[in-house]
């Protein structure tokens, strides 16, 4: 879902710098104009908002959580916004480990698939701090039908505390 989530953003105007796992999955979002940067902690050296779509657990603590990961690049008020549908657990520690260095976390997870990436049609479950949720939301124009401040984030793959949901 990460490519057509992308695209969209690219094609409203957006500069992007991405970071790919594998690089040839990269190629139609560079011709369309992003930037593939070499690692997680580059991309956040560079970036004051870093949104994560990534497969599942495993690959979130090792994208975000590593001593090479986004945490560890991310600059004191940046934020990072993970959309993967992971466990509370990590939503937590990624909170967690982001307040320690005075960066905002959200925990964001996507639904509809991919079919809704594909037509801009992705319903987004946000959870974290109300005034970096509201910035998010005036600054990517998406609509926000519901808001609610969280501290731990939203853990909405079982939405337990549905805060704040806005569609892209």
């Amino acid at each position: 879902m990460g490519s057509p989530m992308a695209l969209h953003l690219l094609s409203f105007g957006y500069s992007l710098s991405i970071y790919a796992r594998d690089p040839s999955r990269a190629l139609q979002l560079q011709f369309k104009g992003a930037r593939l940067i070499n690692s997680p902690q580059d991309l956040a050296k560079i970036s004051d908002i870093v949104f994560t779509i990534i497969g599942g657990p495993p690959d979130v603590r090792s994208i975000i959580l590593s001593p090479q990961g986004v945490l560890a690049g991310l600059n004191p008020g940046s934020v990072i916004v993970d959309t993967t549908s992971s466990h509370l657990a990590i939503a937590r520690e990624i909170f967690k480990s982001a307040c320690e260095k005075d960066c905002w976390s959200v925990d964001a997870p996507v639904s509809s698939a991919d079919v809704g990436a594909r037509e801009g049609r992705l319903a987004i479950l946000a959870g974290g701090d109300s005034g970096v949720t509201e910035y998010l939301v005036k600054d990517l124009g998406m609509g926000l039908d519901c808001l609610e401040e969280s501290e731990e984030g939203c853990h909405c793959p079982k939405l337990h505390c549905a805060s704040n949901y806005f569609v892209v």
